[in-house]
């Protein structure tokens, strides 16, 4: 049972890994996107700020696969998360992989709240 626990970080790193790598190697395939989506992903290329997100994708996937940095990397992958679920969701109004990306850090981050407790007990967030 203890092993079922590292399923979601595992896979949750294997496709920021895989895909954070595809942005500089370009071994998939990737469609092109057209309308709002396309405009909008294109204006993330040509700034510069893709390459950015791509590195932090790399950089906490493989935090993700050290046990003792999964729950501050669960953290972490949090934001770039969501933003490729409301990408999909109010850009390019498809609901795709960001639907899983989300659910997988829920559940690493459900299965490490104990490393958290701390946080909230720190900030006063606990009594209100």
């Amino acid at each position: 049972m203890k092993k079922l626990v590292n399923v979601p970080a595992y896979l949750l790193s294997l496709i920021y890994l895989v895909f954070g790598s595809n942005y500089f190697f370009h071994f998939l395939a990737m469609p092109p996107m057209s309308g709002d989506a396309g405009a909008f992903a294109g204006l993330l290329y040509t700034t510069g700020f893709l390459a950015v997100v791509k590195v932090l994708e790399i950089v906490i996937a493989v935090l993700l696969i050290v046990p003792a940095a999964r729950a501050l990397a669960a953290l972490l992958i949090a934001p770039i998360s969501i933003n490729i679920l409301l990408f999909e969701l109010l850009i390019a109004h498809q609901p795709g992989i960001g639907i899983l990306l989300v659910v997988l850090n829920a559940l690493i981050i459900y299965t490490n709240r104990e490393k958290y407790f701390s946080i909230v007990r720190s900030t006063n967030i606990g009594a209100l």
